[in-house]
């Protein structure tokens, strides 16, 4: 393969993974409004639950580090721990 055809080859995936990238990105920035717009304790808990399994499988593709993760997880937790 050429030096030109792997330039390509990089472009095509690095397109790939931008657009898988962008959906996890999306669909966890939805869980964590979903889960931090809620009032009620209980219903924010479950909600938080389901957040945290999305948080974890995003990290765990790679689309955003580990460390961010547990930033993200943290901030929901004490959002639900500080609620009345």
């Amino acid at each position: 393969m050429s030096a030109k055809g792997t330039v390509l080859k990089r472009v095509k995936q690095s397109i790939k993974a931008n657009i898988r990238n962008k959906n996890y990105k999306s669909a966890l920035k939805t869980v964590i409004k979903k889960t931090m717009n809620e009032s009620n304790k209980e219903k924010a808990a479950k909600l938080a639950d389901e957040a945290f399994s999305t948080i974890d499988k995003v990290a765990s593709k790679g689309a955003i580090h580990k460390n961010k993760a547990a930033n993200k997880k943290s901030k929901i937790s004490r959002y639900i721990n500080n609620m009345k």
